[in-house]
């Protein structure tokens, strides 16, 4: 493995340093969008339960709010749950925005990662082809298996640049795709929380006023 960072000459160390920085967004957005972390099994029942009875204290909703996204959506209902259904559903979708937007942090660097690691690649393998060529304009061609050997470690950078930017390009796509599974749950919990506050009488009679 060192001869072969070694044949990709100094472009290999940008590449390097992308394959360090894409495992470590990985292994970071890995542990910040576990399923446990985002959606804790039965918080969105208990915030029903305990909503249905009309018992809201503002500490238990801040505390609701600080343990996780699908909590601080829910307390964002919560915070204007005397208001019209149409007003809460508002204040969930904007909420819901930022809640996207952070957990997607990173992934813009991922996608970034991804497109650029073939490019550098590329970009070595010309690099080391104009070495070669130039070699061979002041030295001749000489022994055709080095001139192949040549090739051989120009390529270096593109295989280099293909083994960073395929991991990358896989999890990039997943965290996506992930980010939107928990959209679609967190909006199936918000609707249930609103569908338990119209049933309460006081905001029954609240609204008819």
């Amino acid at each position: 493995m060192l001869e072969l960072v070694k044949a990709g000459g100094w472009p290999m160390i940008p590449l390097l340093l992308l394959s360090v920085l894409a495992l470590a967004l990985i292994v970071e957005r890995a542990w910040a969008l576990r399923r446990v972390a985002v959606l804790p099994p039965n918080l969105g029942k208990e915030v029903r339960a305990w909503a249905a009875t009309g018992k809201l204290d503002p500490a238990h909703i801040d505390t609701l709010r600080k343990t996780s996204p699908l909590g601080e959506l829910l307390a964002a209902a919560l915070d204007v749950r005397q208001r019209p259904r149409d007003q809460i559903r508002e204040r969930i979708e904007d909420v819901g925005r930022h809640l996207v937007h952070k957990m997607e942090r990173y992934l813009n660097t991922l996608g970034t990662i991804a497109a650029a690691g073939p490019l550098l690649g590329l970009f070595g393998t010309v690099v080391g082809m104009i070495q070669m060529f130039l070699g061979i304009l002041d030295h001749g061609i000489g022994d055709v298996n080095q001139l192949a050997g040549g090739i051989g470690k120009a390529l270096v950078c593109t295989a280099a640049g293909m083994l960073v930017a395929i991991p990358a390009l896989v999890a990039h796509r997943w965290f996506r795709g992930r980010i939107a599974e928990y959209i679609v749950a967190m909006e199936h919990e918000a609707i249930a929380l609103m569908d338990t506050l119209d049933t309460r009488p006081s905001v029954a009679r609240a609204q008819a006023a």
